[in-house]
């Protein structure tokens, strides 16, 4: 019985943070430039964070040699951190236009692996995704830096809803699982 509690309480959890993805999710979507700056924001800090731990192992191995080089890996993520969190705006333009190369990158690299693998039966998918990405990267590219204002937050919220769908439905069934589960270990034996 107690094993019965932990799981509903578990699978009611993971039901009401996806609702909450689903609805952050489409906020993100209708108001794409306010979760663009919260995802630059975001890169910003884990920057600076990266900054600190490169300064705190260079600092821990700096008998090791290469010192300098770690304080300055340090000191260049501080930096870019600290730019970007005093310039959200610059950074939202700058992860676009990466996101942008990251995504004609990826399509030529789904162009090349679905020739090599042309003999295989749906390789042809890949060709698909490659038209697709290659398309987002051109509209992405083509439209920046104004693009920039719509396509992260856009993309973090599509994700968002989708990851919030995803994770619902897997608690739906994990709770009709556990319902039928519980229903076969109730069930009296049949007499033959």
């Amino acid at each position: 019985m107690n094993a019965n509690k932990e799981i509903n309480r578990a699978v009611g959890w993971s039901i009401a943070l996806s609702v909450l993805l689903i609805v952050a999710g489409v906020l993100a979507i209708i108001v794409p430039q306010a979760s663009g700056i919260a995802v630059t924001i975001l890169v910003s800090w884990l920057l600076v964070f990266c900054g600190g731990v490169h300064l705190a192992y260079a600092w821990q191995t700096r008998h090791g040699g290469g010192l300098w080089w770690g304080i300055l890996l340090g000191v260049i993520y501080l930096l870019a951190g600290g730019y970007i969190l005093l310039h959200p705006l610059a950074g939202l333009a700058s992860l676009t236009l990466v996101l942008a190369v990251c995504l004609l990158l990826e399509s030529i690299l789904e162009f090349i692996l679905a020739y090599q693998l042309r003999p295989l039966t749906g390789s042809a998918w890949l060709v698909f995704d490659g038209v697709i990405t290659l398309i987002l990267a051109v509209m992405i590219g083509w439209t920046w830096p104004s693009s920039s204002m719509w396509v992260l937050g856009t993309l973090v919220g599509i994700s968002m809803l989708f990851s919030g769908f995803t994770r619902l439905m897997l608690s739906v069934t994990a709770r009709r699982m556990a319902h039928a589960f519980r229903g076969e270990l109730h069930e009296p034996e049949q007499a033959y």
